[in-house]
């Protein structure tokens, strides 16, 4: 057995800030991780870190981007058991799409239609828990309780195979895997 990593957050950026109060919910964006200290996350977002556009399937780092800009940003980490097989079957999607990622963009749209339960899968393009969704089915790592357009990063908490293995700051989170780093190494 092998363990894919869900990590959500909830940033002080306008688009977070948005969905938090249409959906009042703890956490506003959703990241996927193969390695438990989190080195690469990826997800449908901000490409550079930074700027807003461009959008889309990308690379995510505790220690870059808009992580980094905010003092305190709010995260939780889980873990997901999975098959050797669903495990390799995730990363060649994650692969995948990163060798292509120019050929998709970020679903703001889908956001809205999400929030109002309408089903609205968009031909290349996603947003954050949509994304992860996307990995999570396509290789099997998980029953979703719901369609890829319409998870929220607050629906991966509820899995019922999933382990909640951190939750703070990801600044708090960030030194904890230093830590973790530097004693490996």
């Amino acid at each position: 057995m092998k363990s894919v990593y869900i990590f959500l957050t909830r940033t002080q950026s306008i688009v977070s800030k948005i969905v938090s109060f249409f959906t009042n919910e703890t956490y506003t964006h959703a990241a996927i991780a193969f390695d438990e200290n989190l080195v690469f996350l990826y997800s449908s977002a901000r490409k550079d870190g930074l700027k807003m556009f461009p959008a889309g399937p990308c690379r995510e780092y505790l220690n870059r981007g808009f992580y980094t800009r905010v003092g305190k940003t709010p995260c939780a980490v889980y873990e997901l058991k999975v098959s050797d097989e669903a495990y390799e079957r995730a990363r060649a999607e994650i692969e995948w799409f990163m060798e292509h990622q120019d050929e998709f963009k970020f679903n703001a749209l889908g956001i809205v239609a999400c929030k109002f339960g309408i089903a609205w899968q968009r031909d290349n393009k996603y947003f954050c828990s949509e994304f992860v969704a996307e990995v999570l089915r396509k290789s099997e790592c998980a029953e979703l309780p719901k369609r890829d357009c319409l998870m929220r990063p607050s629906d991966y908490m509820t899995l019922p195979e999933i382990t909640k293995i951190f939750e703070g700051d990801v600044g708090e989170l960030y030194l904890q895997q230093q830590s973790v780093l530097s004693s490996i190494l």
